[in-house]
């Protein structure tokens, strides 16, 4: 069974997306607990009317599964966490494994992409350490898909192969811009007034 290792940079990209989501999901976390105690607590990243944590935190989209949200992302990141420090120590895993962390990564960019919609349109509200989260599942979720279709875990046209072998980073960059223009122009009023 044929497997496939990344390089250092692919690596440390899997390690420090899933550090940056871990750290987003844990300070997340501890505000939650800290707003189930006091009701009127106000998260620090609670800066006015669109940036307010707090707004996001007591909504129904933030425990999607019954419970806090940031609970799956500390599991979920600290398993990325450790697939990139095993690659980063040398280890090679079979197409099977890469599928598998390609559907997770297939999971987490949906769940998030549903959530930028909640943010946006339903609760009106942004929390810093979520776009963190977002801008990290963005990252895996492209340069993984990336990797297992250079690799041919993911069967693909040799032109596909070839843009993500030489371009990796145009899809993120540009799911990032998307992201960034629909946050803009959702509230344009208030970032020009």
């Amino acid at each position: 069974m044929r497997r496939a290792a990344g390089g250092t940079a692919f690596a440390l990209l899997v390690v420090l997306t899933g550090a940056a989501g871990l750290l987003a999901s844990w300070v997340i976390t501890l505000d939650k607990f800290k707003l189930l105690e006091d009701p009127d607590f106000v998260p620090g990243c609670s800066l006015n009317p669109v940036v307010s944590c707090g707004s996001v935190m007591k909504s129904d989209q933030a425990s999607a599964f019954g419970f806090p949200n940031p609970m799956l992302g500390l599991v979920a990141y600290g398993i990325v966490i450790c697939v990139g420090m095993s690659l980063l120590a040398g280890a090679a895993f079979p197409g099977w494994y890469w599928l598998t962390f390609e559907a997770g990564c297939l999971f987490g960019i949906g769940f998030v992409s549903w959530l930028q919609f909640e943010s946006l349109y339903r609760i009106g509200a942004l929390c810093l350490w979520c776009c963190l989260a977002w801008l990290a599942m963005i990252l895996l979720f492209w340069y993984v898909t990336s990797f297992i279709v250079r690799n041919g875990f993911l069967p693909a046209p040799g032109p596909l192969k070839a843009f993500f072998a030489e371009f990796a980073w145009v899809l993120p960059l540009l799911h990032i811009g998307v992201v960034g223009m629909l946050i803009l122009t959702r509230w344009w009023d208030f970032w020009t007034s």
